[in-house]
């Protein structure tokens, strides 16, 4: 039996591991937190996932929640107008397939017992070199999914992917209950406030049950970068609502009523977007091999960590299945990295194009989806593959021959 070691448990690490172990590998995880440790804690993520991300999770039965998490079944976009009198852009457009939004503090827990009760080995530690060097003397292959300090430095940033140095945004989540449902169906709601930035909502699943989770990027230096001096649950939440006040009122009202789902369900930060180099050299030579956020770290502003990571978690799955009993050497991690980074690279371009400044050619597609539903629907579509924008999305020429199409064809 192979034998490999996954450090992190979380969604790729969890994915990845369940998914070996199904196909008769014998698996180790190492993570510094037990299961109610994570239930019991801060809200890790946003995590909504749509359709492509699921289908991962249902191939290997661990989609416990499928029939209980509310649906997310579209997405709205808008963006006042300058002068405040209301909104410049506002459409919006159905999923092919619904959305969902799991709470980490629900899906690991509950991923990390099933992986025990299959027979799984978890070691609780807070990993370090010399637990991977350790583990590395004897297993086929050692994976990083998770880490902080000298674990993660270990993955050298790659400039020439890296589209940033420093944080895009300052960011917050709020989970609530209480809101407004949107009116007709279920949605993402994401606006723009241009020079200030986005904020969007969707339905979700937490520990208490269903939810709303509130996500905030304020561009660094600006109105919305806010959130340093809150020091406590009721803070945190009053600012929330007030920012909605000042910059999108149409979702200050639905929120007259909102509570926080509990005294855990906030989070802020910041951190850069990165690519790193996916194979690390241990003291020892030994190769170890990073994945999901690791080495593809996206800001969240288009959704797609939870998506990605299942993404990644599959990709490894069928590049690990796929190389039978071959060592796994230095050249597979860099060539199963790059099997996903075919995909990966159009989802870090897409994020971080919305990230600066729109020019005048994307301008010019969000605000023609208000009259032609065509755009509105491929742009929505393109949050479940984000691959297709390469097509008609970053350069003013493929714009503008998209529309002409469009036009012709109404």
């Amino acid at each position: 039996m192979r034998e490999i070691v996954i450090v992190g448990a979380g969604q790729s690490g969890l994915q990845l591991a369940l998914g070996l172990q199904a196909r008769g590998y014998g698996v180790t995880v190492l993570t510094n937190r037990t299961g109610d440790d994570i239930a019991r804690g801060k809200v890790m993520s946003s995590q909504c996932m749509f359709a492509t991300a699921l289908s991962h999770e249902r191939a290997l039965g661990l989609d416990f929640w499928a029939d209980e998490c509310p649906d997310v079944e579209g997405i709205s976009f808008t963006v006042p107008a300058p002068d405040g009198s209301g909104k410049a852009i506002d459409w919006a457009a159905r999923l092919d397939r619904p959305a969902q939004a799991v709470d980490q503090r629900v899906k690991i827990p509950r991923w990390l017992a099933e992986f025990e009760r299959r027979g799984g080995k978890v070691e609780l530690v807070e990993a370090g070199i010399p637990d991977l060097e350790r583990h590395a003397a004897r297993a086929d292959l050692v994976i990083v999914a998770a880490g902080k300090g000298e674990i993660a430095q270990m993955f050298q940033r790659n400039a020439e992917t890296s589209t940033f140095a420093q944080p895009m945004r300052a960011l917050a989540l709020t989970y609530v209950t209480g809101m407004t449902p949107r009116p007709g169906h279920s949605a993402v709601c994401f606006n723009l406030c241009p020079g200030v930035g986005e904020y969007f909502v969707f339905p979700a699943l937490t520990t208490s049950g269903p939810c709303e989770i509130m996500v905030f990027e304020g561009i660094p230096g600006g109105p919305m970068d806010c959130w340093g001096d809150v020091k406590t649950p009721a803070e945190h939440l009053a600012r929330s609502t007030a920012i909605l006040r000042q910059f999108f009122p149409w979702e200050a009202e639905r929120c007259n009523h909102v509570e926080l789902t509990d005294g855990n369900g906030i989070l802020a930060g910041r951190f850069p977007p990165t690519v790193r180099h996916p194979v690390a050299l241990l003291p020892s030579g030994k190769p170890v091999l990073g994945m999901a956020d690791v080495v593809v770290l996206n800001d969240p502003i288009t959704g797609q960590g939870s998506n990605n990571a299942a993404k990644c978690a599959a990709s490894y799955l069928e590049a690990i299945i796929a190389h039978g009993d071959r060592a796994f050497d230095g050249a597979f991690m860099q060539a199963t990295f790059d099997r996903y980074w075919a995909y990966a690279r159009h989802v870090a371009r897409w994020t971080n194009a919305l990230l600066l400044p729109p020019p005048p050619h994307v301008l010019m597609l969000l605000g023609m989806a208000n009259t032609l539903q065509p755009i509105a629907d491929r742009f929505v579509a393109g949050f479940d593959d984000p691959r297709d924008y390469a097509d008609w999305f970053f350069e003013p020429e493929q714009a503008e021959s998209y529309v002409a199409t469009l036009r012709a064809a109404a």
